[in-house]
């Protein structure tokens, strides 16, 4: 056996392919390698941008007795948590089951028909920490394997049953259980989670609970949407404190834009560096979502710096959207980012003090003797002098930043993640009247459709016209999981809705009869992670709740609903009523983890539905667009229709057109439209009347 990584793609296992390590990378021939030995699987899952999976890479990957040991008791499987989610899903689940702590790098031991009995995830090379060593854990582990397999049977038994489990709906009583069975979610459960939730915001910092913080953004949205629907001081506070706190705290990158991954701590300090793809595409959605209910500057500002830093940072040739900038630098955390007084001093000049002031820098730093900037004490805008000042100071540290060695950049596109920054730059384009921004979107797709929809198929994949889930170096890899799906469904209806194009809509048509086909419970309702195609996972996990990226059954209750408004019909509608069905059962025990879920059960049962009728490209049309985008309205269909193409005849305003062939628009909550607007003026006021605050249950 050898190191047999060099073959592959995914930057993070070319980062092993030196280990002297005999890895492999996922797959049948692994798993029989393991039988033919008799030998237990050391699984280990990370990913390129993973500060503590370098770690472990550097203390005993790299470390020739530690990797001989491996070699000899174990066979040794590397996998890139970001090209095979359904793999890490489910052991990273098993983990759970086992009462561990979750994270990456994930440590698991496996029989050799990848049965989970054992795991962890970083284990020093001697003990520390309050952790084993790691050449302790391997014999260990080896021995029990061999000299107690009935203990091994045993507990992979239990984790399997449990693992099954896990994709069944709970029975008990809830929140959403009726003595009859799921009950239909309503507006009181959405108020009472919502509630629930602000309850867990830290009103001094920000974010939900103390160290460390995510951003949880589809949480935000929750409470923002509550407060839409029923204005109250403390939701709309909790968020506007989450959103400030993590747009001036170090977790953002004040010179390039972008927000790192997570904070360490509870203040929005120090980050684990890493900057990811998904994470900022849910920022830029409930950032512009916050702007367009408050008009708060900062948010814009943010979004905009975003963007400039996907476009300049994150785009592969070609158009599509790079996944991660690393942690690391030159074998250091954070050394990219962060400064020191003297240099501060040395950039900048007689601008330091203005800036130091602004940014907390100081000789002695706020994170291990280094400064990481923020502007958390301070988060206020000054007036416009004064900013412009701190932007000239930024650009200049940026130009001098520039010059250092930079993080490792993973270039591999994944679906599922370029349907989520797709479907954020659509809208934000179209908010801010940024046609570059939809530009790039649009490109995004393109490379998407182009080069993970292969025509001939994957030998171990996708079928011929398949969406895949990851591409990087001409070759498209890996059968698409849910996510992958629901994510650029969205994308496409985003598209369709802001630039019409009935190819944007017949993708996400087609692409929803794929779910459908090969991904749907029949039994229970919802969707299955993995689709029915899947030959190489040992469970296919089945769950409504949200991870860092939100719920792909959440996602497509969302979905489902656009595509019943749109389409007319109604079997889109009782496909999104079973989905929300499916896991209504859980929210006693999941409910605050399930936002995408029940944001997306809002949309359903209280859609705005807007029709103009007349050329997008007409100067009236346009105004009204810029109305509509103008205002906070997470729950909008929107479709704009030449004068001669009739809407459903299931759709409320079915048979209305014209008046006096002007540009003409109808707004319509539930079955009851606006009458006839000519005017932007008038169809912002239909629209306020539409949407105020009104009794919903």
């Amino acid at each position: 056996m050898a190191n047999r990584l060099s073959g592959e793609t995914s930057p993070y296992l070319l980062q092993h392919q030196d280990n002297p390590v005999h890895w492999q990378p996922w797959g049948d021939r692994a798993l029989a390698d393991a039988r033919a030995g008799g030998k237990p699987i050391l699984l280990s899952i990370g990913y390129a941008a993973c500060h503590w999976c370098h770690v472990m890479a550097h203390e005993s990957f790299e470390d020739p007795p530690i990797a001989n040991l491996m070699n000899q008791l174990f066979v040794n499987i590397k996998v890139d948590r970001e090209e095979r989610p359904d793999i890490d899903g489910v052991y990273m689940t098993a983990l759970g089951l086992m009462g561990e702590q979750g994270g990456w790098p994930l440590t698991m031991f496996l029989t050799p028909d990848g049965e989970p009995f054992w795991g962890g995830t970083y284990f020093p090379p001697e003990a520390r920490y309050g952790r084993p060593g790691f050449p302790d854990i391997l014999r260990r582990v080896a021995e029990v394997y061999h000299t107690d397999p009935a203990a091994v049977r045993k507990n992979a038994d239990a984790i399997l049953d449990s693992l099954r489990k896990q994709s069944t709906v709970d029975d008990g009583a809830g929140v959403g259980k009726g003595e009859g069975g799921p009950v239909r979610i309503s507006f009181d459960i959405l108020d009472r989670v919502a509630h629930l939730l602000c309850q867990q915001v830290d009103m001094v910092h920000g974010g939900l609970g103390q160290a460390p913080k995510f951003p949880q953004t589809y949480a935000l949205e929750m409470l923002l949407r509550a407060w839409l629907r029923k204005p109250d001081g403390a939701l709309l506070g909790a968020v506007d404190r989450s959103l400030t706190g993590m747009s001036q705290g170090g977790i953002y990158d004040h010179l390039a834009g972008g927000f790192a991954r997570y904070s360490t701590d509870a203040e929005w300090l120090a980050p684990h560096f890493e900057k990811m793809l998904y994470d900022n595409a849910q920022l830029m959605d409930i950032l512009t979502l916050a702007w367009q209910a408050g008009g708060n500057p900062l948010y814009a500002q943010r979004v905009a710096e975003t963007v400039a830093w996907i476009l300049n940072e994150m785009v592969v040739s070609g158009g599509g959207f790079a996944a991660t900038l690393d942690a690391d630098s030159e074998g250091e955390e954070g050394r990219f980012y962060v400064w020191s007084e003297t240099e501060i001093d040395s950039v900048l000049g007689k601008n330091a003090g203005l800036f130091k002031n602004a940014y907390d820098v100081s000789s002695h730093g706020n994170w291990e003797g280094k400064v990481i900037l923020n502007r958390s004490a301070r988060p206020e805008l000054g007036d416009q002098a004064h900013e412009e000042k701190l932007r000239s100071c930024r650009e200049r540290l940026l130009k001098q930043r520039d010059s250092r060695i930079r993080p490792g950049w993973d270039d591999k596109v994944l679906a599922d993640w370029s349907g989520l920054m797709i479907a954020a730059m659509v809208n934000s384009g179209a908010v801010f009247h940024e046609p570059a921004w939809t530009a790039a979107a649009v490109a995004a797709f393109d490379f998407v459709i182009t080069n993970l929809c292969p025509s001939e198929g994957l030998a171990n994949g996708a079928a011929k016209g398949e969406l895949v889930h990851a591409y990087r170096l001409g070759q498209p890899k890996h059968r698409a999981v849910l996510d992958d799906y629901a994510n650029m469904i969205r994308a496409a209806l985003m598209l369709h809705e802001t630039l019409g194009g009935e190819h944007y809509l017949q993708f996400a048509k087609t692409w929803t009869a794929a779910v459908e086909a090969h991904f749907a419970d029949p039994g229970q309702g919802g969707y299955f992670f993995s689709s029915d195609q899947a030959t190489d996972v040992i469970a296919r996990m089945r769950h409504g709740h949200d991870n860092a990226v939100p719920s792909g059954n959440g996602v497509m209750v969302g979905n489902l609903t656009r595509l019943w408004l749109l389409t007319g019909a109604d079997d889109y509608r009782q496909m999104a009523d079973r989905v929300a069905a499916a896991f209504s059962s859980q929210l006693n025990s999941h409910g605050l983890a399930m936002t995408t879920l029940l944001n997306n059960v809002e949309f359903l049962l209280n859609p705005l539905q807007i029709v103009i009728i007349g050329a997008r490209e007409d100067s009236a049309a346009q105004e009204m667009l810029s109305a509509i985008h103008g205002k906070p309205l997470p729950n909008k269909v929107l479709a704009v229709l030449p004068a001669d193409r009739n809407l459903p005849d299931s759709h409320p305003a079915a048979g209305m057109g014209q008046i006096d062939g002007q540009v003409t628009a109808y707004v319509c909550l539930g079955q009851t439209c606006s009458l006839p607007q000519t005017t932007a003026a008038g169809l912002e006021q239909a629209l306020t009347m539409a949407t105020e605050p009104k009794a919903m249950s």
